[in-house]
C-alpha cells in the first residue's frame, strides 16, 4: 500500500498567534489536486487557505473544525494518486490510526468537514449551530432539509425571563482572540496611558486638493490616513521610544518603521495590515501601500506576511463617526497606537494680525496611547506634538 502524505501547517501561518482550523474545503475519500485548497485556517489576523502538497484522496482528518493547531501540525492525511480517480468506497479509503483515535474525541457530522457549502450558508442564515441539527444523511451528514427543519422545529422548552429578547451570535475564532489580546496586553502586561491632543487639519485639507488629481492619474488614493501615516514617521524620528518595546532587561528601539493600520472588517473584526518600511516612503509610496493593502483586507487576500512585524499602529476610528478614543495596544510587544477622531469643522482661537479671533477650522482629536513601561508622559507629548505640528504645516 502506497505510504500516506501528511498535510501539515506551514510554520510561517502562525508565527506569534494561535491558530485554529475554520473548515475542511474537502470530505474525506475526496480527490484532490496538487495545490488545490484543502484547509481553511484563520488566526486573529486573518484566514489562510493550506494547499493540498500532491494529487490525491482525502483519507484522514486529524484535526477537526474548530480545534487549534500549532504550526507544523499534522492536518491530515492523502492517499496519493490521480486527482481524477473515481471514489472509491469510503470504508475503504478511511484508515485512521487507533492512536490517532485515541488522541481525540471523535468528531460530529459537523465537526468532521462533511458539511457541503450550501448547507453551511443555510446554518448560517437559520443562525444555527452545526451541532444543533441531527444530521439524516450518509453517515450522519447533515443534509438541507435537516437545516430546515430544525429551523422549524419550536425550543423544547420556553426561555426563561432573563432570556427573552436575546439573540444569540457565536463568536468567531478572531473576534475571541482579538479579546483574549485586548485583556492580555491591558491587564496582563503593559500599564496603559493615554494623552489627548487637537490637530488642525487645514493645510493637509488644502494639500489634498491640490494633489488629488495628479494622484488620481497615477491611480492612487490620497486618505487622510496617510497623511498620518507619514507625519507619525516623523514624529517616531522625535520619539524613537515610541518604535520601541520593552523588554526585561532593555528597552529595544527599532531602525525600520513599519505601521500597522488598522482595518475594519464587516462583521468579522479587525485587522492590521503594516506598511513596511514607511520611513523611507514619501506621501504617493505611503499612499500606493496603504491602498494596496485596505483593497486586499477587505478582499480577504491578506497573507500572515501583510500581518507581520509591525513596530507602530495607527487606528482611524472617526471613520466611523468617533470624536474620540483611546484604542489600547493589541499588538503586543508594541509599545504605542495613535488614535484618530472624526474630521469637523470647529471654533477655534486663532491670531489674525496681531489679534485673537474665533474662525473655524477642520480639526480632529488624536490620541496616543503607550505602553508606560516605555515612554513617559513628556515624551508621548513631544510625540504628539511633532505629529499635530507637521500636520498643520503641510504645504
Amino acid at each position: 500500500m502506497a505510504e500516506l502524505i501528511d498535510v501539515l501547517l506551514p510554520a510561517d501561518q502562525a508565527e506569534g498567534t494561535r491558530s485554529q482550523v475554520l473548515r475542511w474545503l474537502k470530505s474525506v475519500g475526496e480527490p484532490v489536486a496538487k495545490h488545490e485548497p484543502l484547509v481553511e485556517i484563520e488566526t486573529d489576523k486573518v484566514t489562510v487557505e493550506v494547499p493540498s502538497p500532491a494529487d490525491g484522496i482525502l483519507g484522514e482528518i486529524a484535526v477537526t473544525e474548530g480545534a487549534d493547531v500549532a504550526p507544523g501540525a499534522l492536518l491530515g492525511r492523502l492517499r496519493p494518486g490521480s486527482a481524477d480517480v473515481a471514489r472509491a468506497p469510503k470504508s475503504i479509503l478511511v484508515s485512521q490510526p487507533s492512536a490517532m483515535k485515541s488522541a481525540a474525541p471523535a468528531p460530529s457530522a459537523a465537526a468532521s468537514g462533511r458539511i457541503s457549502p450550501a448547507v453551511r450558508r443555510l446554518l448560517a442564515e437559520r443562525g444555527l449551530a452545526p451541532d444543533a441539527v441531527r444530521g439524516s444523511g450518509e453517515g450522519g451528514r447533515i443534509t438541507v432539509e435537516d437545516v430546515l427543519a430544525t429551523a422549524k422545529t419550536p425550543a423544547p422548552t420556553p426561555p426563561s425571563a432573563e432570556q427573552e429578547g436575546l439573540r444569540r451570535v457565536p463568536h468567531t475564532p478572531m473576534r475571541r482572540r482579538i479579546a483574549a489580546h485586548m485583556v492580555e496586553s491591558l491587564l496582563h502586561t503593559a500599564p496603559h496611558v493615554t494623552t489627548v491632543f487637537q490637530a488642525d487639519l487645514t493645510g493637509v485639507l488644502a494639500h489634498r486638493a491640490r494633489a488629488r488629481q495628479e494622484f488620481e492619474r497615477r491611480g492612487l488614493s490620497l486618505t487622510l490616513t496617510a497623511y498620518f501615516v507619514a507625519a507619525c514617521v516623523d514624529a517616531i524620528r522625535a520619539v524613537p521610544e515610541a518604535n520601541g518595546r520593552w523588554t526585561d532587561d532593555a528597552l529595544l528601539i527599532s531602525e525600520r518603521i513599519d505601521i500597522g493600520v488598522g482595518t475594519a472588517l464587516e462583521g468579522r473584526g479587525l485587522v492590521v495590515p503594516v506598511i513596511r518600511d514607511a520611513g523611507k516612503l514619501d506621501l504617493a509610496g505611503i499612499a500606493g501601500a496603504l491602498g494596496e493593502l485596505v483593497t486586499r483586507a477587505r478582499e480577504d487576500r491578506l497573507t500572515p506576511a501583510d500581518l507581520r512585524g509591525g513596530t507602530f499602529t495607527i487606528s482611524n476610528h472617526g471613520v466611523s463617526g468617533s470624536l474620540v478614543a483611546a484604542p489600547i495596544v493589541i499588538n503586543q510587544p508594541q509599545s504605542a497606537i495613535l488614535g484618530i477622531g472624526k474630521l469637523e469643522k470647529r471654533a477655534v482661537v486663532a491670531d489674525e494680525n496681531g489679534k485673537d479671533a474665533i474662525v473655524a477650522r477642520p480639526c480632529c482629536y488624536v490620541t496616543l496611547t503607550i505602553d508606560h513601561r516605555v515612554l513617559d508622559g513628556h515624551q508621548a507629548n513631544k510625540f504628539m506634538e511633532a505629529l499635530v505640528r507637521r500636520m498643520a504645516a503641510w504645504s
